[in-house]
């Protein structure tokens, strides 16, 4: 029988339009990496939950780690994955666990502090943050791992069995603090996890802020074996793109940070991965940086393959302020101009978002580079300029005025007015000086670490916006005393490493920065050593301190008796006599300060946190909800304010908008489409944390760490998992 050539052509036709349509559409439907897939998008495309049945939501399960540390407020800001049925996620205490996702029945659980080298039981000795776990299995689906990391410990573990496999890098886990091109004692550690390219773990680090930061190197693991197989180096070293421009070429020698702690996205058919840098060590003085310091405040596209550079685009030039880019960047197809574009869209700090042309670095929108204050501090050189998006519009407030100010009542007005004038400048990219400026959206963004959510389907962004101003006041470097007690050395330390975080007075500021006066009535020698060796929380580890200081250290904060360390003899010589080439520096800031009335409420008036919608095809801000509430302003009349904002939002397409990430310990459901809510649940405690949302057995389950913590909260160990009622 003949069959005519066009019939031939249309069933080839056909059968190519199917081919490409598969090879093309993606899998929306699970949640088998952080933030969703690999693109970053925290979007589902699962609708079984949706605007008509969501106020239907019941708890189906929670799960309990037995894991928080109240006294110490341990935090959880994990984001669980979930393959094949099973949930895997972290405790407060960094142990990983896998669940049955149906019901919320653990499997197994892995406890980093149990094995060989860990220093037992402790919960100081590993109190870190972790963010989310990888997941890899080989071509043949026989071998299945995930990995995930415990300090500067990357393990690899067996995805089934929940067993260390010792055959990856040493004895089961890789060194982050090693293959770093020099030796470091500074804190280095993983936070936000890493992505997976083919049989590559791609990790970045969180590394400390101060000028002995380690390097924050870009690497890439061979995931079966564990061995290093490419390195990017963000301080450019001789000869790589990029080292010209660093007016001191020993730069790449003796500065740190610049790293990648807020995660990555990857486009894996064109094999870039996208990664998103912070600020040089240390943050807030750059005379001994001169420069726009590449590649740090940088997006940056890397071959995955081999980690060769493809484009960079720097954010922040010369960054003074902590603007690192502090989430992952999310990869969406836009429609521009008549042109369907692969685009790459960053949040920042300061509320702004970059877009991209994926493949060259282009940008989407006009980007223009504006003229900033350059009155500055002796020795600094700040840079003249800074990249401002004529598009999109900015998701977070852009100025802090006298007319901003809270009106809570008169009396909280007059008070905070006060506060307010004592600080002078109040325009963005002020550079940092003893008469102060306002640091808004604060040194917590504006966006943060929960990062956004994006519908591929509608091209809409959905971000977490918290819009608290901070105080940025320097000071000089107190100078060292001549008293040689140990009391005397012991402050001259506290001085070095701790006076911009916890104040010249050891005051500290609210719960993030707590104070340290009294310390002795709630911490032992011994436990104030093991936080300072090995940090816990916001605080990194100050490991690099030599242990004469860190003995001298504890002297000062406890009000030791001179006689109290069983030690060797200190030096009798003030720890100035020998110079601190990391610290050559005569400024620090005084604190971090949020502006907060008496009562602990935000000084701006209201907004104090939202929920925002930004249409990335036209670059419009759509719609903008308060998200948080404080009960007792509620019923004095006070419209809903919002509170800080630590976690991000999840969209479905279902039509709705998760989020928790509220100091008010509730999860909610918003319409994606006009930002009314639909839906709120109350929590065990704060969901500082991204929800995550998978099917099984066609129903379709949200579920959220609820970890707290953070701001003065209450700390949790538990993940709460939500879902329609069976019929």
């Amino acid at each position: 029988m003949k069959v005519s050539i066009r019939l031939i052509l249309l069933l080839y036709t056909v059968c190519l339009v199917i081919s490409c349509k598969k090879h093309l559409t993606r899998d929306y439907s699970g949640w088998q990496t952080y933030a969703g897939t690999k693109e970053g998008n925290r979007y589902s495309s699962d609708d079984r939950i949706n605007k008509a049945n969501v106020n239907q939501l019941k708890i189906a399960w929670i799960y309990s780690s037995n894991d928080k540390d109240s006294a110490n407020r341990s935090q959880n800001q994990c984001n669980p994955i979930i393959v094949n049925g099973i949930l895997y996620g972290t405790s407060p205490k960094l142990k990983l666990f896998a669940l049955d996702a149906a019901t919320g029945k653990q499997k197994w659980m892995f406890d980093p502090a149990k094995q060989p080298g860990a220093k037992g039981d402790d919960p100081m000795t590993y109190y870190k943050v972790c963010r989310g776990v990888v997941y890899w299995e080989d071509d043949n689906g026989n071998n299945k791992r995930i990995f995930y990391s415990a300090g500067s410990k990357t393990y690899a573990i067996d995805a089934e069995q929940g067993e260390l496999i010792n055959s990856f890098g040493k004895g089961g886990y890789i060194d982050l603090t090693e293959d770093l091109g020099r030796k470091t004692n500074s804190y280095v550690s993983g936070t936000t996890p890493g992505i997976i390219y083919k049989n590559l773990l791609i990790m970045g680090a969180r590394v400390a802020e101060s000028e002995d930061a380690a390097p924050g190197h870009i690497r890439a693991y061979d995931a079966l074996t564990g061995k290093l197989k490419w390195i990017f180096h963000t301080i450019p070293h001789p000869g790589e793109k990029g080292f010209e421009t660093w007016p001191d070429s020993t730069a790449w020698k003796r500065l740190g940070a610049a790293n990648n702690w807020a995660g990555m996205a990857l486009d894996e058919k064109r094999g870039i991965v996208y990664v998103p840098t912070g600020s040089v060590g240390g943050d807030f003085y750059g005379g001994n940086r001169k420069g726009p310091d590449l590649y740090a405040n940088c997006l940056l596209a890397m071959d995955a393959a081999t980690g060769k550079y493809i484009w960079h685009y720097q954010v922040v030039h010369h960054d003074l302020w902590d603007r690192d880019l502090p989430a992952n960047p999310n990869l969406v197809t836009l429609k521009h101009n008549g042109k369907t574009i692969d685009v790459v869209a960053q949040i920042t700090k300061h509320g702004y978002i970059f877009v991209f042309d994926r493949t060259n670095g282009k940008p989407i929108f006009p980007i223009e580079e504006k003229p900033v204050p350059q009155n500055a501090l002796p020795g600094e050189q700040p840079w003249p300029t800074q990249p401002i998006p004529t598009l999109p519009q900015p998701f977070a407030r852009q100025h802090f005025g006298p007319e901003d100010v809270t009106d809570l009542s008169s009396e909280t007005h007059h008070y905070m007015m006060e506060k307010y004038n004592k600080v002078k400048y109040n325009a963005m990219f002020t550079p940092p000086s003893k008469d102060g400026a306002w640091i808004f959206p604060g040194f917590d963004g504006g966006g943060e670490w929960g990062g956004a959510a994006v519908d591929p389907e509608t091209k809409v962004m959905y971000i977490s916006n918290t819009e608290l101003p901070w105080a940025q006041v320097m000071i000089d470097v107190p100078k060292n005393t001549d008293d040689h007690s140990l009391q005397g050395v012991g402050h001259n330390v506290y001085n070095k490493y701790c006076i911009s975080c916890h104040g010249p007075e050891l005051k500290g500021n609210g719960n993030a920065y707590p104070s340290l006066v009294n310390l002795n009535k709630k911490y032992n020698e011994q436990q104030v050593s093991q936080i300072i060796a090995n940090g816990r929380n916001m605080m990194p580890s100050f490991k690099q301190i030599p242990a004469d200081e860190r003995k001298a250290l504890l002297v000062f904060v406890l009000k030791l008796p001179e006689n109290a360390l069983v030690s060797k003899v200190l030096s009798k010589e003030p720890v100035s006599s020998t110079p601190n080439k990391f610290n050559p520096i005569s400024y620090t800031m005084n604190g971090y300060n949020r502006f907060l009335d008496k009562d602990g409420y935000p000084g701006i008036k209201p907004p104090w946190g939202c929920l925002d919608a930004v249409d990335l095809n036209s670059g419009k801000l759509l719609w903008k909800v308060p998200l948080g509430e404080y009960p007792e302003l509620t019923k004095k009349g006070i419209p809903i304010t919002g509170t800080e904002l630590y976690g991000g939002p999840l969209v479905t397409k279902g039509g709705l908008v998760f989020i928790a990430a509220t100091k008010d310990e509730k999860i909610r459901a918003f319409d994606k489409h006009t930002g009314k809510q639909l839906w709120e649940a109350k929590l065990p405690a704060a969901g500082y944390a991204t929800p995550a949302t998978y099917s099984i057995n066609g129903k379709q389950f949200v579920v959220i760490a609820c970890g707290g913590g953070k701001t003065g909260s209450k700390s949790g160990d538990g993940y709460v998992c939500f879902s329609l009622a069976d019929k």
